[in-house]
């Protein structure tokens, strides 16, 4: 389910077919924003990777898109949050080709690297949430 407030959008994740949604959802607020095309590709796969973290090990959450704004720059602010089982190992879970789910393990640092500004917060037992922005050039 996607809601639309004015700049902002929730999509609710319960199975893979909602990453496309995520995806979309990504694409066309970064084009709001004032994104070039590349970049609203690049923010539309960092969405898509954590939309899909979430589907794959969490099974269920949402990702919250927004129009973000500080002095002198636009942005866009990308929270992708989760109930599921957490990570134990943060540090670890950044590395390139760490995985526990049979997967290539570049999703989180793939994030890291496209946006500006990356942060984690996880509890074994009680969730995830990852804050992700990128502001325009």
């Amino acid at each position: 389910m996607m809601n639309d407030m004015a700049g902002e959008c929730r999509v609710d994740l319960v199975d893979l077919s909602d990453t496309g949604a995520a995806l979309s959802t990504a694409r066309l607020m970064a084009k709001e924003a004032g994104f070039e095309e590349t970049d609203q590709y690049l923010i539309a796969t960092a969405v898509s990777e954590l939309a899909t973290n979430i589907i794959r090990y969490a099974g269920r959450g949402a990702v919250n898109i927004r129009i973000i704004q500080d002095d002198e720059r636009t942005g866009l602010e990308v929270i992708a949050q989760d109930s599921g089982p957490g990570i134990e190992d943060i540090e670890q879970a950044m590395q390139d080709n760490y995985s526990t789910g049979n997967s290539l393990g570049l999703g989180l640092p793939g994030v890291k690297r496209i946006m500006d500004e990356f942060t984690i917060e996880s509890r074994v037992g009680q969730g995830t949430t990852c804050t992700a922005r990128k502001w325009r050039r």
